[in-house]
């Protein structure tokens, strides 16, 4: 392992585990990151015998938003690069349960990975802020649709504009995070809920599923019917329902196959 890389993988078991590493920087974005951790998500996502990801900050912090030296040196042809690369919601289409396990500062882009992961547990010490306006700057990389999503149009409005400080007792309550739990607990419980759905729960129900959430929220109810319908039909005659209805009868654990799949491949 290069200990030295801005975001380190481990494995436990059928469990990533991905940790921002800059803890002398509270782990500060910077594009070297972006790309580490993206390329991270897009091997996992092929890897069959990963089943879900944690996603947490090394140190204090989970991620104090962009480097302030690189951003302050950023040009409109890096601004332009920036835009043909992979996409901030990226991690949205990688076809198994990303964890956030927030552990401290969350702010700026800190925020926008932390929503991008599909669940969010918090420490009890983390505190969230979108923290642009302050710097002149507008709700970067879909965080004006995704903040409302999560939150509701009047906190995603107050968030936005006001910049101000979330405790995460306070984002428990809005919904902005799943739970908040003691800081010496925080990668325990994230790990234990990983786990849970690495051993009983099927990754191609979960690929499917995420897929439907994100690609579907913004359909009619009728046409969010139909594409399920379609899927549920596919389900029925695929071996996982088979595998789950024969554990389920046997009163035994389901023995489901991993998944390999290229991130934005899960059919919906």
């Amino acid at each position: 392992m290069n200990t030295t890389a801005p975001v380190q993988l481990t494995l436990d078991g059928p469990v990533a585990v991905l940790t921002l590493h800059r803890p002398d920087r509270l782990n500060a974005w910077t594009t070297q990151m972006e790309d580490l951790y993206f390329d991270h998500l897009a091997d996992l996502a092929a890897d069959a015998d990963v089943r879900a990801v944690i996603v947490t900050g090394a140190g204090r912090g989970f991620c104090a938003g962009a480097d302030m030296d690189e951003l302050t040196t950023l040009t409109q042809a890096d601004a332009t690069d920036t835009a043909a690369r992979r996409p901030q919601t990226f991690p949205l289409t990688v076809p198994k349960p990303i964890i956030a396990a927030v552990n401290g500062p969350c702010a700026g882009i800190g925020l926008v990975q932390a929503l991008m992961c599909d669940v969010r547990i918090a420490a009890e010490d983390a505190k969230f802020t979108t923290a642009f306006s302050r710097l002149g700057l507008i709700a970067e990389h879909g965080l004006s649709w995704l903040l409302a999503k999560h939150v509701g149009l009047g906190n995603a409005l107050d968030l936005l504009i006001s910049s101000r400080v979330v405790t995460a007792k306070e984002a428990r309550e809005i919904g902005l995070v799943s739970s908040v739990c003691p800081a010496e607990r925080l990668l325990p419980v994230a790990m234990d809920y990983a786990r849970s759905l690495a051993t009983g729960i099927s990754p191609g129900s979960m690929a499917t599923m995420k897929a439907q959430l994100y690609e579907h929220y913004g359909l009619t109810l009728a046409d969010a019917l139909l594409r399920s319908n379609e899927l549920m039909l596919r389900s029925f005659a695929g071996t996982d329902f088979v595998e789950g209805i024969a554990a389920f009868r046997q009163r035994r654990a389901p023995a489901f196959p991993g998944i390999s799949r290229d991130p934005g491949d899960a059919a919906t």
